[in-house]
């Protein structure tokens, strides 16, 4: 090697190689300030005593082929204490036995009934759909759109209808615990805390309209009947995939305010039960998530730089005893870390997740941007045997 060579390796060292360290601890130490900060705000709902007459409230939930975990979501429903409720289960073309079992089930208790929906126009969304159908056939003065596959503690409806204040707020969302079992469910699912606190101010989102600051799980919805139908609800969202962002955005350009709440010992779902169900599911909401032309740029780089880059800079470090790199990436790789561990015990998912959080954060990124090209190609999202085109 010549000279110059060697002399510009060495500046490359010396220089490059401590810039990359210190934006790589930038990037990292951004979501774990943000987290501290957030952990704090992103709070259970409570059982307050300053709202003691609870509205009625309306349950809804659409159902397309969930014989495997609908019965369970309606008992968990009907459970509910302190609360008076009717529960409508909207059958949307179910193949399998999930209208059987709605059936048996409300021919023993009066508060719930099975309705049919009607057939899917052009330019909706399913689950858009199937949510305006059952407002629609609402009775009471509170909506609550919960998914087939949530289970509520006895208490859950209870503890968000207190936070529902009407002279306030008109869209209140929870975020259930995530049951995982499969690989790709445990690895890529409790992702979705460590964004919600890692990248939201929630300063924001507690103490603004803005709509920058929205955000939802589109697992757990509760709104305000005039709210719901002065915004248009989901006939507004008609065409798009993901209600639980797209929904307090609507709410926050009228004017309402919305809040979310952590349902973890609350609520429990398990969203997907196969590595495919996963991808499907994820890259049909990235492309109105991370996955946008204004987002997924600077996202990359964050959370490149500050979630995937630390681990092999720091083994270079090590394996090139270059001290000063070694102790920047440390720090980066420990700060990812001790976030990931910290929300695996307050939103109990396994630890083994947080321990290989890198990967994940990695195979993230893949998800993201192969949505983000299928968007750019033109190719729809396939979801419950129903095609769409990318929002």
């Amino acid at each position: 090697m010549s000279f110059a060579a060697h002399y510009y390796a060495f500046v490359w060292s010396l220089y490059t190689l401590p810039a990359l360290a210190w934006s790589v601890l930038a990037c990292a130490a951004l979501p774990l300030v943000l987290f501290l900060v957030n952990a704090r705000l992103f709070r259970r709902p409570c059982l307050c005593t300053d709202n003691p007459t609870l509205l009625p409230v309306s349950v809804l939930i659409p159902a397309r082929n969930e014989e495997r975990s609908i019965a369970a979501a309606v008992q968990s429903v009907l459970a509910s204490h302190d609360v008076t409720l009717e529960l409508i289960v909207l059958d949307d073309g179910s193949t399998d036995r999930t209208a059987a079992i709605v059936r048996e089930l409300a021919a023993r208790d009066a508060r719930l009934r099975l309705e049919q929906a009607p057939t899917l126009p052009a330019g909706w969304n399913g689950k858009q759909h199937a949510c305006w159908h059952l407002a629609s056939l609402a009775r009471h003065p509170v909506f609550c759109f919960l998914d087939a596959d949530v289970r509520l503690g006895p208490l859950a409806l209870k503890r968000m209808l207190t936070e529902l204040h009407p002279d306030s707020t008109g869209l209140i969302s929870g975020f259930p615990r995530q049951q995982t079992e499969t690989w790709m469910e445990w690895l890529l699912i409790p992702l979705i805390h460590f964004l919600l606190l890692g990248f939201l101010p929630f300063p924001g989102e507690r103490y603004t309209r803005r709509v920058g600051f929205a955000a939802g799980c589109g697992q757990f919805l509760m709104v305000r009947r005039e709210a719901y139908f002065r915004t248009g609800g989901h006939s507004a969202i008609r065409t798009t995939m993901h209600d639980g962002l797209l929904l307090p955005q609507l709410f926050r350009r009228h004017g309402i305010q919305t809040h979310v709440y952590d349902l973890t010992a609350d609520a429990v779902c398990r969203m997907y039960r196969s590595a495919g169900e996963v991808w499907s599911g994820l890259s049909k909401n990235a492309t109105e998530g991370i996955a946008t032309t204004s987002r997924i740029g600077p996202f990359t780089v964050l959370l490149f730089y500050g979630q995937v880059l630390p681990l092999p800079l720091l083994l270079w470090a090590l394996a090139s005893g270059d001290n000063r790199v070694y102790q920047l990436a440390l720090a980066a790789f420990s700060f990812g870390l001790m976030q990931r561990v910290a929300s695996a015990i307050r939103f109990r998912q396994p630890m083994r997740s947080a321990l290989v959080h890198p990967v994940g954060v990695l195979v993230l990124l893949v998800l993201e941007w192969t949505a983000f090209v299928r968007k750019l190609l033109g190719r729809p999202a396939s979801w419950k045997d129903r095609s769409y085109q990318p929002g």
